[in-house]
């Protein structure tokens, strides 16, 4: 066990050294605190809200004539007829159904809408970084919004140069 961790505790050294000695360079960037504050993001979160509010307004729409078709037949259900009352409880029960496939429908579109709206300006954000990496020599840049980085030894903070980059304040 002792040769294991002695051998573990070389190793680190050697890539530390040989890191040191190369001059690779270190960088971090915050990307989720980048995302909110690129303007593109707020307005895709403002269309996606008012998508997913339409939608909730048809399923309310929806479940109001559930509601107003249940107490008709709860209020009725006694002077109808069998054959009358199972057509009701028929096209109750297709309504509630139709309610559930457009409640997992919409969610469905919410995702795809989301999908859609974030993935060019996660892009952008992505190819920000990866200029900026580039152009100024970064060996490795580590997102902290992750929180995978348990250690860091000091390292640049590449969010000032992104900013400048997307011209964001």
């Amino acid at each position: 066990m002792n040769k294991r961790l002695t051998l573990i505790a070389l190793l680190l050294f050697s890539f530390s050294s040989l890191f040191a000695q190369t001059g690779l360079k270190f960088g971090h960037i915050n990307s989720t605190q980048l995302l909110t504050i690129m303007p593109e993001t707020k307005l895709a979160d403002s269309t996606l809200e008012r998508f997913g509010k339409s939608l909730e307004a048809q399923l309310k729409t929806m479940t109001a004539e559930y509601q107003s078709k249940l107490a008709d037949y709860k209020e009725k259900a006694g002077s109808m007829s069998d054959p009358v009352k199972a057509t009701r409880e028929q096209e109750l029960t297709d309504l509630g159904q139709r309610i559930q496939d457009f409640q997992e429908s919409a969610q469905s579109s919410i995702e795809k809408k989301k999908e859609e709206l974030y993935s060019p300006i996660i892009k952008k954000a992505q190819d920000a970084i990866h200029d900026i990496s580039k152009d100024k020599g970064y060996a490795y840049v580590f997102d902290t919004s992750v929180g995978a980085v348990l250690y860091a030894q000091e390292s640049d903070d590449l969010m000032p140069m992104i900013k400048q980059k997307l011209g964001l304040k």
